[in-house]
């Protein structure tokens, strides 16, 4: 009786799920839209889980300073206040971390952007002289056009029309954007709310977790599944760490290429390009283009010497440091890693490349456990593979 009972929920549970399947394919926009809408009223939650994991990278470290500094120290005191304090100190090296780079980077930005503004007469009046000498060697030909006329009126109509509607189109996508920045700092704050509390009670939340697995799924299937939840937070921690090892090192070296070239801002676009460099492969191409446009406006030449130099420390970035840093910290061939990072970056943008990673990294670690697995039930030998 039991048995059939069991059979019946299963039966009906697989009706149920074949039932949302069709709809699905019969209705994919919809479905997509359903989703996208459940995502956004989480995306909160989801930003402050993200935001929680790279910040306890960070937390452990200060913890265990704090075990090695208060070891021989008593009282419960240091336990008690142990989470709190870290997580203050974390949050501060952070913030202090980001208003450091702000402060390197934006004055630069302004006094480039100023330097740009107040060369525009220059360039405008050599296309200018240009244009002028341009227009005497072309008058020298046989070339003559027709006359014609311009209706005054209709084209003064035609631009007060253009101009009223791109009017429009300003302010709409002016309201549009300013929207969408707050809502972004809205959900950014709330992120980073999630995330304190997540931190804080981590082991209870955790806890949380196994017991709601165990409840509602099999003893064996709970098991499996806290494993890969374990093997997902070590390869995000690792490919967290990786990362900024990484971006660090692209830093390092671009200061000291720039320094040796005596290229201008050596400071200053070293720390851009090692900022942008935790987007994974691409995102040291973002602080290249902004540097690129700083030293132009200096010295013309040393941007072409910095466009070479960025060119060969990304050969070796992306050929030599990122698969053995990164690739290595989450046991990912350099060939997946790429490949990741491009399938990630083409389906959800720098989100999914950030993502696209660690997260090919579990189902790499995974599928490999499964087919060894596999080839073990069924005693193949390793000389059948070789």
């Amino acid at each position: 009786m039991e048995l059939k009972k069991n059979t019946m929920k299963s039966m009906a549970g697989l009706i149920a799920f074949g039932i949302i399947l069709y709809w699905i394919m019969n209705h994919p926009h919809v479905a997509f839209q359903i989703l996208g809408r459940g995502l956004s009223l989480i995306s909160p939650l989801l930003l402050g889980i993200c935001i929680a994991f790279i910040m306890n990278v960070l937390l452990r470290l200060v913890e265990r300073l704090w075990d090695i500094l208060m070891q021989r120290r008593k009282g419960q005191w240091k336990n008690r206040y142990k989470r709190p304090l870290c997580l203050c100190l974390t949050l501060i090296m952070i913030t202090g971390s980001i208003f450091i780079i702000l402060f390197m980077i934006v004055p630069e930005l302004q006094r480039t952007a100023m330097e740009i503004v107040d060369m525009i007469p220059w360039y405008l009046n050599e296309i200018e002289h240009w244009t002028k000498e341009f227009s005497m060697k072309f008058s020298s030909g046989t070339i003559t056009l027709p006359e014609f006329k311009i209706d005054t009126k209709a084209a003064m109509d035609v631009i007060g029309g253009f101009l009223t509607r791109s009017g429009e189109s300003v302010f709409n996508k002016t309201m549009e954007m300013t929207t969408s920045i707050f809502s972004t700092l809205f959900n950014l704050v709330l992120g980073l709310i999630f995330s304190i509390y997540i931190l804080l009670s981590k082991e209870k939340l955790y806890s949380q977790c196994k017991k709601m697995l165990y409840a509602f799924l099999p003893e064996k299937k709970a098991a499996e599944t806290i494993e890969v939840m374990k093997l997902t937070n070590q390869t995000f921690s690792k490919f967290v760490t990786g990362q900024f090892t990484e971006a660090l090192i692209i830093g390092v070296l671009c200061f000291l290429g720039m320094s040796i070239l005596s290229i201008p801002y050596a400071t200053m676009i070293s720390v851009l390009v090692g900022f942008t460099a935790l987007i994974p492969v691409f995102g040291a191409f973002i602080g290249t283009a902004v540097g690129i446009l700083m030293i132009i406006t200096v010295n013309p030449m040393k941007a072409i010497w910095f466009v070479i130099f960025i060119v060969v420390l990304q050969q070796i970035e992306g050929n030599l440091i990122y698969p053995k840093v990164v690739g290595k910290s989450v046991g990912l061939p350099g060939m997946w890693v790429l490949f990741a990072v491009t399938i990630g970056g083409n389906g959800f943008g720098i989100l999914g490349m950030l993502v696209g990673v660690p997260a090919c990294s579990v189902l790499y670690a995974l599928t490999r456990k499964t087919v060894y697995r596999k080839l073990k039930e069924k005693r193949i030998s390793k000389e059948c593979y070789r």
